[in-house]
């Protein structure tokens, strides 16, 4: 049993996290990991930029909306200016808009990295510092905590260095994707960069990410690493229940979830219903929740003529429809725990023109880093 996580004021029991992901942590989604979990653990909000929230940009507004039993509410930002990054800090501490506030060093995306922010971002550590100071300047009584990964790649690694600037500059923890910005999503997840983090930051909770597909490898990531908690991405993509499990392993059972293909087909269009409310039209919460169809079906005997009906549907009664065809008593197959979502790696980390000739010069870093787009 691992000890309690503080994030501030707030205990995380069991300490498990979900992962920020764009398009894919909004408010459905956190509701049905939060059902599942018993409302237990930390569920943080899709990424959100810092320029859009300042200028109260409509779509960003409605991102940061919470249902009312979201306790504690957490908002991951994304910025790359010190000073919009305290503007909207400073908002979201005035205005009452969270109680918890993430700050997104980890994008791999290449339109991101070009510009120098996301995980290219803390090889400059002066403007990380600059950030990270204007953050937790601005938040007030507010715990700020960031996300990242290793380095941009092997020969540019910046999590320790990163991680004592954290600590300097009172971040309250600090969660490690232990892959670089090269790896993107690829290869296998360095839990040992995780442990060093660990023993490097004593002072503050660090949290281990990646390669956590199961509530068994959330055991095995802190018995192996010494981290105080996890967060949870990829592994819950098209599996909300799996929250019940970190729950389960946490609290010592072992009353996993197996759910049989009709419980899943049940989740679907509840995930499905919550979308289309939370939109205000049920075509085009049946449209977003297209993506989410192949990890819902993941290795279920389904054939791919009624995988690619299932995922062009328009409306709830179509979805239903369509799953009712299906052997809804399958059992849940063998192999379904494993990895899910994107895998690319070995990617060539694009950058600002000499991004990397000086690790302290904040030159280069320019406003239109800030999109509107994801990851970690």
């Amino acid at each position: 049993m691992t000890q309690p996580l503080s994030i501030g004021p707030h205990a995380v029991v069991p300490p498990v996290v979900l992962a920020p992901m764009a398009g894919i942590t909004n408010a459905p989604f956190r509701t049905l990991c939060r059902e599942f979990s018993g409302g237990k653990g930390l569920f943080v909000s899709e990424m959100i930029t810092t320029r859009a929230l300042v200028e109260r940009n409509e779509k960003t507004m409605q991102l940061i909306r919470f249902d009312e039993t979201e306790k504690p509410r957490s908002i991951q930002l994304y910025g790359v200016d010190p000073a919009t990054v305290g503007k909207a800090v400073r908002m979201i501490a005035e205005e009452g808009l969270a109680d918890h506030i993430d700050l997104n060093f980890g994008c791999p995306v290449p339109k991101v990295t070009r510009k120098g922010g996301g995980s290219a971002l803390p090889y400059k550590r002066n403007l990380l510092r600059a950030i990270l100071r204007e953050a937790v300047s601005g938040a007030g009584d507010l715990p700020v905590t960031m996300k990242m990964r290793k380095g941009i790649d092997d020969d540019h690694i910046t999590y320790l260095d990163a991680g004592r600037i954290a600590v300097e500059e009172g971040v309250t923890a600090i969660a490690l994707h232990g892959r670089t910005a090269a790896q993107h999503y690829g290869g296998t997840a360095d839990w040992s960069a995780i442990a060093r983090l660990k023993e490097h930051v004593p002072e503050i909770p660090v949290l281990g990410n990646g390669d956590i597909w199961s509530a068994e490898d959330a055991l095995r990531m802190v018995r192996e690493t010494g981290c105080d908690g996890v967060v949870v991405g990829r592994g819950c993509l098209g599996r909300p229940w799996l929250f019940s499990d970190l729950v389960a392993a946490f609290e010592g059972r072992d009353d996993f979830q197996r759910p049989v293909l009709r419980q899943v087909a049940d989740v679907m269009v509840r995930h499905a219903t919550l979308l289309g409310e939370w939109l205000g039209d049920e075509a085009r919460g049946v449209i977003d929740f297209r993506k989410h169809v192949a990890w819902y079906l993941k290795g279920f005997a389904v054939g791919s003529e009624m995988r690619k009906r299932l995922a062009i549907t328009s409306s709830l009664e179509e979805l239903r429809a369509g799953l009712d065809e299906l052997d809804l008593d399958q059992a849940w197959p063998t192999g379904a725990d494993g990895p899910r979502g994107r895998t690319s790696g070995n990617n060539r980390v694009v950058l600002p023109d000499g991004w990397l000739k000086d690790p302290y010069d904040c030159a280069g870093v320019s406003e239109d880093a800030e999109l509107d787009t994801s990851g970690g």
